[in-house]
């Protein structure tokens, strides 16, 4: 099993469409006896969490979140934790929104130690 997820800040590689997260969204998890959540903002996301469960490499979790226009969604993620060759964390993650139409894939990283984390949510 990869490493602990417990404080750590990843982002997206790549922009999603617009109203979704993006690569100015900086996801902040926390970890605890097989359950996850993370609190997460940035670009078009005002505010957003996800709660679930870890068993081994794949995290099973719900998330909500409340967009800049005011609007809500919600959705359904399994992801594949991966630890890349310089230690960080990738998050391989399929999604479907459940509050609207849609689905798809994205991949999220462990920022470096040096990234700017002036976007990173507070609780």
């Amino acid at each position: 099993m990869a490493r602990s997820l417990d404080g750590l800040v990843l982002a997206p590689v790549a922009d999603q469409a617009p109203g979704q997260v993006g690569t100015r969204t900086r996801f902040v998890y926390h970890e605890r006896d097989g359950e996850i959540w993370a609190e997460y903002a940035g670009g078009d996301v005002a505010r957003g969490h996800l709660v679930g469960t870890r068993a081994g490499d794949r995290l099973d979790f719900r998330y909500v979140q409340l967009k800049r226009d005011g609007t809500t969604s919600s959705g359904h993620c399994v992801s594949t934790v991966v630890e890349l060759p310089d230690g960080r964390v990738r998050l391989e993650e399929n999604w479907e929104w459940e509050s609207q139409r849609g689905s798809g894939t994205s991949v999220v990283e462990q920022l470096p130690d040096d990234a700017d984390l002036r976007i990173v949510p507070t609780g």
